[in-house]
């Protein structure tokens, strides 16, 4: 995705007009979206596994593949498990995340080093800070909507630069100070709001 969104960018400016509506549209989306957990089973490509192959109805240890007597022949059956529904839906968050964090790096810059480098601390830092989050996303309530508005402000932040003001590059400083804000203010009423919330336990 950062090879091909290189590669736009390099042939065609304007398609950083299609990142910012993107990333426009998806931050107001976030403003909106539920906190409810998803039920999975109503995924489209859980649902279309589950008709075109055998799913077991339990685990069978850490294996994606197993072979399973059939019920109506009896005979032995190839057949999926749900690790491998989950190991499935897994990579489609990872490519989801990547539709939106792609084209909110190219906002910020076009240099395709710094966008491939960025996004793999990125990655590292957050499988890093997993179990940390865990124990303390009960207080981060409100992040949501002020990773929203990042969103927003960073996608419209090539309009601002291109149409308001003539083609020069938004200032660095302006934009840290405005994100920092952003974020800062939505942990800081976050923990403020569920200051009397009692604490997660996470271990095993």
């Amino acid at each position: 995705m950062i090879a091909g969104g290189a590669a736009l960018v390099a042939e065609a400016y304007w398609v950083l007009y299609i990142f910012a509506v993107f990333l426009i549209a998806t931050g107001i989306k976030m403003f909106w979206a539920s906190d409810h957990a998803p039920d999975i089973s109503k995924n489209p490509v859980v649902r279309w596994i589950s008709t075109h192959m055998r799913v077991t109805p339990e685990l069978h240890g850490e294996k994606f593949f197993v072979t399973v007597p059939d019920d109506r022949t009896g005979r032995m059956v190839r057949a999926v498990t749900p690790l491998f529904l989950a190991l499935v839906v897994i990579n489609l968050a990872d490519l989801v995340f990547a539709v939106d964090s792609v084209p909110a790096i190219f906002a910020i810059t076009t240099d395709t080093f710094i966008v491939y480098t960025s996004n793999i601390m990125a990655i590292l830092g957050l499988r890093a800070l997993y179990f940390a989050l865990a124990a303390m996303v009960h207080r981060f309530h409100y992040l949501k909507y002020a990773l929203a508005a990042v969103l927003v402000f960073i996608g419209s932040k090539i309009l601002i630069a291109d149409f308001l003001l003539g083609g020069a590059k938004f200032p660095p400083l302006a934009s840290l100070g405005i994100t920092f804000a952003l974020i800062g203010t939505g942990i800081g009423w976050s923990l403020w709001k569920t200051r009397a919330v009692p604490a997660v336990n996470t271990a095993g």
